[in-house]
């Protein structure tokens, strides 16, 4: 029985060192190192770990502060701007850029942009006004044009040139603009100078449509009476006078109907 009790379980395991120089001692069951409660994968200790090299960290850094710096920057310019642009409103500077024409800018015109929406409206009103005395006039040279190639002498064809060259520009400076600056600021002042002035364009228009024979030389504008005149020889230069007369009255008609809207709106705004 004591042979059999030395005899060896063949199904027994060895203990075994792990950290043992030698040989395992005999006897001995080997031991499995157990698994901790930590499994592998992301947020473990055992997580495997990627190096980001030092000179991309830095470099990222340095390019947040740029843009950083960029960002400040571009705020500071854009309070400064807004501080130049708040200083010139309340001096009453208005800043005239240039833009229209488009194709060749002389005027400084952005009506959707600088006049109040509710004022908007009227202002094309008064805008389609000043373009209507434009064509007029510009129509009234071409039409004496043709009556001095007709044989209606020089004089007239130098003096509704004259009236176009100083009649375009005056009524945008006396009129036209004063009414643009009023409608920006609700300027009471640059009311009355446009009234003043718009009621001496509407006269002009009035008398232009009938062209009467005195201050304005012969037929150097395109009226009613000047028409009937010209239809006795000359069908066709007449034929130009009616047409300009009666552009003289459809702006004429529209004037009046610019000034009692602007008028109402003036009063209704004080």
């Amino acid at each position: 029985m004591n042979r059999n009790h030395h005899d060896p379980n063949p199904f027994d395991e060895e203990e075994v060192n792990p950290f043992s120089k030698g040989a395992p001692a005999p006897g001995s069951k080997p031991r499995i190192p157990s698994l901790g409660p930590e499994t592998l994968g992301f947020g473990q200790k055992h997580d495997a770990t990627v190096d980001i090299p030092l000179d991309t960290m830095k470099d990222s850094k340095n390019k947040e502060r740029e843009l950083a710096a960029w960002e400040s920057d571009l705020k500071r310019r854009e309070k400064e701007i807004r501080r130049r642009e708040d200083a010139v409103t309340k001096a009453g500077v208005p800043n005239d850029d240039k833009n229209w024409p488009p194709f060749f800018p002389i005027i400084h015109h952005d009506i959707s942009n600088e006049i109040p929406v509710h004022a908007q409206r009227l202002q094309y009103l008064a805008f389609a006004s000043w373009l209507g005395i434009v064509l007029c006039l510009v129509f009234n040279m071409i039409a004496v044009m043709v009556c001095w190639i007709r044989g209606g002498g020089v004089k007239i064809f130098f003096l509704s040139t004259i009236y176009a060259l100083l009649g375009c520009p005056m009524s945008y400076v006396l009129w036209y603009r004063p009414l643009y600056r009023a409608m920006r600021t609700d300027s009471a002042l640059k009311f009355g100078w446009f009234f003043l002035f718009y009621l001496i364009h509407i006269g002009f228009c009035i008398f232009a449509a009938i062209a009467p024979p005195v201050v304005f030389h012969g037929k150097s504008l395109t009226g009613i009476l000047a028409a009937i005149d010209l239809f006795n020889g000359h069908v066709m230069v007449g034929i130009f006078y009616l047409v300009g007369f009666a552009l003289f009255c459809l702006e004429s008609l529209l004037s009046l109907w610019v000034l009692q809207k602007i008028y109402l709106y003036f009063r209704g705004n004080k």
